[in-house]
């Protein structure tokens, strides 16, 4: 899949997900479309918590089921000290019920893991950096 390579020294995107495969997977699309970003992962809301205030990502990928605090918890906390930061929750559960709650909590969108494409996935990524007040 061709998809245009869009370079961006200063977008940050932090991953907080706990299974390992996905979330290579994921960093490795991404960084083949965005390959100037930074992204740097968590597998857990305790390790996000930390490098949230140091990284100040601009985009945060979350997983609802995490070791600990579950996504939702944390996706409210994040909120409360950075309302400004998007957060996409990735999750295997499709149900109205999550997707309603992950609102609830702060969450920006929702995305169920294996029903959405890369390409769509690169879009709402350039769509927030075209959005973003990062320069390029």
């Amino acid at each position: 899949m061709a998809l245009a390579v869009s370079c961006n020294l200063r977008f940050k995107i932090l991953l907080v997900e706990d299974n390992v495969t996905f979330r290579r997977v994921l960093k490795q699309s991404l960084h083949e479309c965005f390959p100037c970003m930074i992204i740097t992962e968590a597998v857990d809301g305790e390790e996000a918590l930390r490098k949230i205030d140091t990284l100040l990502p601009n985009l945060i990928f979350m997983d609802i089921k995490l070791p600990g605090e579950n996504g939702l918890e944390l996706t409210r906390k994040i909120k409360a000290t950075h309302p400004e930061t998007p957060i996409i929750i990735l999750t295997s559960y499709d149900l109205p019920e999550y997707r309603q709650a992950a609102y609830d909590y702060g969450a920006d969108n929702f995305l169920v893991k294996g029903s959405f494409t890369l390409g769509e996935l690169i879009a709402m990524v350039e769509s927030l950096i075209s959005v973003s007040d990062v320069p390029s």
